[in-house]
């Protein structure tokens, strides 16, 4: 997933990004609410991390702008603000969880998890012929058997599964792999497909090329 973590606190903003880095996320950071509003109206994100007492706009107000362009993004909310109202307006307001500050990042990653499972509905499995692929545990398996794929082919893998039979351009690839002030290019969009392509060739799964458009996921052939 991709995921936008809006957060004023320096040092537990690079502890939350850490955790989802190494669990294999791509993870955005700003600092205030109006960085998080333009970041959220300009890209695709798969989650968003809300502070709710950030500088220049507040939390609730960012939350508030996100629904009402009817993103369907989920998001958790995190808040030193104890009260339940508080929470309850969070919630209202059309947040999908919170978490109360301080907290376990052990306890942030299972939220995060769980969110995963429940935008998903109750299987976190995506089937494509023989293919299988947990979207929460991020693993895969053809024929059966368990594929050994790095965390760019398991992100790569899961953008082509939601868009199974439709064109992907380089270009949504890049946006939804790839962090900010990340360089990655064209060329080496095309290695991570080819590398991908081959641990899939021993099963009924094809990833096209639309020359000078970008790769399709081919529908699965019916047995």
């Amino acid at each position: 997933m991709r995921i936008l973590v809006a957060e004023d606190d320096a040092n537990l903003a690079s502890g939350v990004c850490q955790v989802l880095r190494n669990s294999g996320h791509a993870v955005d950071w700003v600092r205030s609410g109006m960085e998080a509003d333009a970041a959220l109206d300009a890209n695709p994100f798969d989650l968003l991390i809300l502070d709710l007492g950030l500088p220049k706009i507040s939390g609730f107000d960012v939350l508030k702008r996100l629904r009402s362009r009817e993103s369907r993004v989920p998001v958790l909310i995190l808040t030193a603000l104890d009260g339940v109202n508080d929470r309850v307006r969070g919630l209202d307001a059309g947040a999908d969880d919170y978490l109360g500050k301080p907290f376990e990042l052990a306890e942030l990653e299972a939220r995060v998890r769980a969110l995963s499972r429940r935008g998903a509905g109750a299987s976190t499995l995506m089937t494509h012929g023989s293919l299988s692929y947990d979207h929460v545990a991020r693993q895969a398996w053809l024929n059966g058997s368990a594929l050994e794929l790095s965390a760019r082919e398991v992100s790569l893998l899961e953008i082509f599964l939601k868009r199974a039979g439709r064109l992907v351009s380089k270009e949504q690839l890049v946006s939804h792999l790839c962090e900010w002030g990340e360089e990655v290019s064209a060329n080496a969009i095309e290695v991570y497909v080819h590398r991908l392509r081959r641990k899939l060739e021993p099963g009924d799964v094809r990833i096209t090329t639309v020359r000078g458009l970008g790769y399709s996921l081919e529908k699965p052939v019916a047995r």
